[in-house]
């Protein structure tokens, strides 16, 4: 796959958004609310990733490129620099938010800043000996990309400059107004300032005030966990594409390849162990995560025994298996922790049952919320923004205006036939996974030894999972 080089994020060079952009001093301020009752085609509450990409994705699209849109984030402007040290939040994109990257021109720039290909994921527990390996079929292809969140937020946000958005930063919806077909949203601003649109994009985070206004209700649980993130140094540098992920009695531990010397970690931890974790001494953590990845536990003989057996029969019996029993290649031994890398961000679940009303539409986290053991929210996010970028075009060509409600609910039934599925899975095996009993224990393990025995099976999820 070629793709063009396009040259920035240096260390020796930088940006600040050149769009129309409004600064939040108190001058722009005074200006701005001079001008009341604004109004926009299409609002966008929320500028991380998913918001900015959605953005960018409306701002370039041909069907839509003469709206106006503006984009609102909360964060004052930032300089985003490219720097020799890793930031501690990453993404693992998969196929289909990488192809999303490519439409908007934001890869290229990914691409010649830094990122790491994951060619094979390698999934085992303390319970049994069975062992999950993901890789791609087409052994040199990647099955996803590492990328610090901090590169692609720059890099999209890079794109959107070069667009007719306008963003205003430091600035957030403090209410809105979802009115009927007669009447345009209408939303008042932390500045005092009120403007109103033809659609509302809600892509302002699990505490979303657009889906306040939408209504409906809100499925949502705390884990009373915590995902731990750090930045690791090996003890000797590998050809580092593996994706490491080990489910301990007390949650899943992760290893994300950054570079050949280094991976990022996310380690997932009851709220109490992890705020303990991270008090630790930098010699400490590192003897707590190798421990982690390297410790053998107390097995159930009955687990081992059927797992074991169920292996080798399957082995025996399908032709398509592609790996045996117990196949299992070693994970690296960490040597130390970047000073400074060590954060932790609450877990939990969210789903809106209603994505979608007249006027609104909510995409990413404002939507759902999930737990990050598969790796999958920000893709999910990804996912919401090229499907309402489709639809709002095919709308547009028609000739339906925007902020019509057909349109809206034909995103909201597909994305949540895609969603809730992945989600509702995945809770599912959290659970699973921090159950402490024999029974727990065997369905772990009889479901990983069938899952990687069925190599189309295994190849259903990689695929649901990269789309």
């Amino acid at each position: 796959m070629m793709l063009r080089s396009v040259r920035y994020l240096r260390t020796t060079g930088s940006y600040i958004g050149q769009c129309k952009t409004f600064c939040s001093n108190a001058a722009a301020n005074d200006a701005t609310n001079s001008q009341k009752n604004e109004h926009f085609d299409i609002v966008i509450a929320g500028g991380g990733m998913v918001g900015t990409t959605m953005a960018c994705s409306l701002a370039r699209n041909a069907m839509l490129r003469d709206k106006k849109i503006l984009l609102l984030e909360a964060s004052p402007a930032k300089e985003y620099r490219l720097t020799s040290k890793y930031s501690n939040r990453v993404s693992a994109l998969s196929e289909a938010t990488i192809s999303l990257m490519m439409e908007i021109d934001a890869w290229p720039l990914i691409e010649d800043a830094r990122y790491c290909p994951v060619k094979k994921m390698q999934v085992w527990e303390t319970s049994s000996e069975a062992v999950l390996n993901f890789n791609n079929p087409h052994m040199d292809d990647p099955i996803a990309y590492i990328v610090e969140n901090d590169v692609l937020l720059g890099a999209v946000s890079k794109i959107l400059t070069e667009t007719n958005a306008s963003v205003k930063y430091g600035t957030k919806i403090e209410s809105c107004n979802l009115l009927d077909a007669d009447e345009k949203p209408k939303v008042t601003l932390s500045s005092g300032e009120q403007i109103s649109c033809s659609l509302l994009i809600g892509a302002d985070g699990a505490g979303s005030q657009v889906r306040k206004a939408i209504g409906g209700k809100y499925l949502s649980w705390n884990y009373d966990y915590m995902g731990v993130v750090a930045t690791l140094k090996f003890s000797e540098a590998t050809s580092n594409v593996v994706a490491w992920q080990r489910f301990l009695p007390t949650g899943p531990i992760a290893l994300l390849p950054l570079n050949d010397e280094m991976s990022s970690l996310v380690w997932s931890l009851p709220n109490d162990r992890a705020k303990q974790v991270l008090e630790l001494s930098a010699e400490s953590f590192v003897d707590a995560v190798n421990d982690a990845f390297w410790k053998q536990h107390k097995q159930e003989q009955v687990v081992v025994d059927t797992t074991r057996s169920l292996g080798r029969t399957l082995a025996s019996i399908l032709p398509f298996s592609t790996s045996s029993p117990g196949s299992q290649q070693l994970q690296p031994t960490v040597a130390s922790v970047e000073e400074g890398s060590r954060a932790a961000f609450p877990l939990g679940f969210g789903h809106a049952s209603y994505y979608a009303r007249l006027g609104a539409v909510l995409i990413g986290d404002a939507a759902h919320r999930i737990h990050p053991l598969a790796g999958q929210g920000v893709n999910l996010g990804f996912g919401d923004v090229k499907c309402l970028a489709e639809i709002l075009a095919t709308s547009a060509q028609n000739g339906t205006p925007l902020g019509q409600l057909k349109p809206l609910l034909d995103y909201e039934r597909q994305r949540q036939l895609h969603n809730l599925p992945l989600m509702l899975g995945v809770d599912g095996l959290h659970r699973l996974y921090t159950a402490n009993n024999t029974v727990a224990a065997l369905a772990r393990g009889v479901g990983v030894t069938v899952v990687e025995a069925l190599t189309p099976l295994k190849g259903f999820f990689a695929k649901y999972a990269a789309s």
